[in-house]
């Protein structure tokens, strides 16, 4: 790794991530399935759109039945996605660009196909037979929700070797370990020294809030698994100094808050918590062409901890998920953007990015541009640079994991597998198809989504305020638009965003910069200067302005990159 890489501890608090699903990016070896040695070969492509970390989802050795988040070997890859080698290659050559890798791990449950599980199963008194939670009875914990409504109807599920029951919190193919045994927590801690040692830069920890169960809880956020985080975290920053936790906590922000840990000390369990809640109301507020569900959520999220930071997304490799809204809210969503019962999963919406938003390119720029402007570090989801659609008749929630389309050539230039042989296809309806939405048509179009999305990730590195800046909502005459400032050590950004499909006005109170000239940040163009009165900006349908609040009169010339 470069020395620059290791001299930035707090790397993630500016860092663009970038989600990359292996099995669906590049085939090298012509299987019909995505792996290292075509993730490798395309890290050229993401070093050129300027993301700082990648984030790799499971990849282990896995029944998949779950996407791989069914594992059933926490150091083992899965053979069609390539070697240990080759996941140590992609690795260097990673850091060779200055871009970090992240990988998923699953804590809260593995395959009942895991080693661990079989031999608790056939052992009760073995050195396994504690390692899950099993009861003679299905009604303890009665409290705990269950997650996977569309497929469950309990959280425990009955196993006719051992003759007992055992407790998933997700699918009854992947029963929970048992976090009150110390030696998984000990298998836990070797598991991850195993990824650290090889060099990678941290983990999302995957289903955090429900590793311990307790009678008349709702098994979400114990005590024990914070007190189990902290433990994680102590052992990481002691021995792997630099290397980032990110929790997948999917609760409200008063209770995801925990997930950093002591706020005095600068926090002491996830460096990085996912902000669940502000995703779908982002999208609620662009459909009602109002402001007022972000401004909400915003000042229900209580201050964080100094050592960390906020992960934010628009989408991602589940469903966009409706847990953490009102039903009224969730009935609303659900009658926007899913209006086909296929488009639905669990209590969410199976969708990408741009099928949501009708293909309309204004909204996926305003999307994009918020994404890149909220408090927090933003997620993007591979293929969303260029507008990939989806299939909503594929299973489960593999319609939003079809292959990345890369050419218009056989495979999307996915592969160069008979097409049948894919893992799964690609995309190919007339507005989505991999013939029209590609990344070689759109770098040959430099007024192309793509090219504006890399226009405005590299303006977004040259402004510490996004992702060190403090947020504060201007509020405004006009309330479809959603003004806003980040603040960071004299580097003040101002954000405009208009809501609606129409043109709109706005008149900002900016009297605290007075005589101070806004410079727009794509072009670099001077705005009046602002004076006493309200400040009148007029914007486009689903327009926004991004402008830099020199903090004198004197401005020296912007350039965009």
């Amino acid at each position: 790794m470069t020395t620059e890489m290791e001299t930035q501890p707090d790397w993630f608090k500016t860092a663009v991530f970038y989600e990359v699903l292996v099995r669906s990016f590049r085939d090298s070896d012509g299987d019909g399935v995505g792996d290292f040695k075509g993730l490798t070969e395309k890290l050229d492509y993401l070093q050129w759109l300027g993301v700082d970390c990648l984030w790799v989802p499971p990849f282990f050795t896995s029944p998949l039945r779950d996407g791989g988040y069914d594992v059933a070997d926490y150091t083992g890859v899965l053979p069609e996605v390539g070697t240990i080698d080759d996941f140590h290659e992609f690795l260097d050559e990673a850091h060779k660009r200055d871009i970090r890798v992240i990988i998923d791990f699953v804590m809260n449950h593995t395959s009942d196909q895991h080693p661990w599980f079989q031999e608790s199963r056939q052992n009760p008194d073995g050195p396994y037979g504690d390692f899950y939670v099993w009861s003679d009875t299905d009604e303890l914990y009665q409290e705990a929700r269950i997650i996977f409504v569309d497929t469950e109807s309990s959280n425990w599920t009955w196993d006719p070797v051992r003759q007992q029951y055992f407790w998933h919190r997700f699918y009854s193919h992947q029963p929970d370990l048992n976090f009150d045994n110390p030696r998984v927590h000990e298998a836990m801690l070797e598991a991850l020294s195993f990824w650290l040692d090889m060099g990678i830069d941290g983990f999302r920890l995957d289903a955090v809030p429900y590793l311990y169960e307790r009678p008349g809880t709702n098994g979400e956020n114990l005590p024990e698994t914070h007190d189990f985080l902290k433990k994680v975290r102590k052992y990481v920053d002691d021995n792997y100094p630099g290397r980032v936790l990110l929790a997948e906590a999917n609760q409200w922000p008063a209770d995801v808050v925990d997930y950093f840990g002591d706020f005095e000390s600068g926090g002491d369990e996830c460096h990085m918590c996912f902000h669940f809640p502000v995703m779908p109301r982002i999208f609620m507020s662009v459909r009602r062409e109002s402001r007022f569900p972000i401004s909400e959520i915003m000042e229900q999220t209580p201050e964080i901890p100094s050592g960390c930071q906020w992960g934010i997304f628009l989408r991602n490799h589940d469903e966009l998920t409706l847990e953490m809204v009102t039903d009224e809210d969730r009935d609303y969503m659900w009658g926007e953007y899913a209006k086909d019962p296929r488009m639905k999963a669990n209590i969410g919406i199976r969708r990408r990015l741009a099928p949501l938003l009708d293909n309309d390119t204004n909204q996926m720029e305003l999307f994009t541009a918020l994404l890149l402007s909220l408090p927090g570090s933003p997620v993007l989801y591979y293929g969303d640079e260029i507008g990939m659609g989806d299939n909503i008749w594929l299973g489960d929630r593999d319609g939003v994991r079809t292959p990345m389309q890369w050419t218009a050539d056989r495979n999307a230039g996915f592969s160069s597998v008979t097409p049948g042989k894919l893992h799964l296809p690609v995309i190919q309806d007339p507005v989505f198809g991999y013939q029209r939405v590609n990344v070689e048509t759109e770098l040959e179009n430099t007024s192309s989504l793509l090219h504006w999305t890399r226009r405005m990730i590299h303006v977004r590195k040259n402004h510490p305020a996004f992702g060190l800046g403090s947020f504060t909502d201007l509020g405004g005459s006009n309330p479809s638009v959603l003004s806003y400032t980040r603040e960071h050590d004299g580097d003040t950004v101002l954000c405009v965003n208009n809501l609606s499909r129409f043109p709109q006005p706005v008149e900002l109170d900016l009297r605290r910069w007075e005589g101070v000239t806004p410079v727009e940040l794509l072009g670099g163009t001077r705005f009046p200067q602002i004076g006493e009165l309200p400040y009148l900006l007029t914007l486009s349908g689903y327009g926004f302005y991004w402008f830099r609040m020199p903090a004198t009169a004197q401005l020296e010339t912007v350039m965009a990159p």
